[in-house]
């Protein structure tokens, strides 16, 4: 019995040991990361292009707020009006998808601060663009956070 405790307060210890390894801590506060810009090389200047920037508020070392937008290359905001040609929907597919992208902006914002770790956010169909900016600017957001 004595041999069966010690050996499971040894393998207790090693575990403890492994996962601390690999694990990093955060300092609290308010952190932003912004991904690079993405500008789609098939459409040129005119589609797809633009940036992501995603507000990261950390406590007691957990994501526990987060807001993501979605940028033109010029900076304007991705908002209620992306996908519209001088205020007007001109081409309802393209505004539906366009408005669709947005919104998931918020729900990857969401699910980061649910599931604490961007590797567990799932990427949305027909946002994945938006997707790969959205990791890029929390890791940079996290890289300002780490506690070194």
């Amino acid at each position: 019995m004595k041999k069966t405790i010690a050996l499971m307060t040894a393998l207790l210890g090693v575990t403890a040991v492994f996962t601390s390894c690999g694990s990093v801590s955060y300092k609290d506060g308010t952190y932003e990361g912004r991904s690079a810009d993405f500008i789609n090389e098939e459409e040129g200047d005119e589609a797809g292009n633009g940036y992501g920037i995603v507000k990261l508020t950390i406590k007691d070392g957990k994501i526990t707020e987060c807001e993501y937008n979605t940028y033109e290359l010029d900076g304007t905001l991705k908002d209620e009006n992306y996908g519209k040609e001088n205020g007007e929907i001109k081409n309802k597919d393209f505004y539906s998808k366009a408005q669709r992208a947005r919104s998931a902006c918020a729900e990857y914002a969401k699910a980061l601060v649910e599931k604490g770790s961007v590797d567990d956010v799932d990427a949305i169909s027909g946002a994945t663009v938006n997707y790969n900016e959205f990791k890029e600017a929390v890791g940079e957001a996290l890289k300002k956070a780490e506690d070194n």
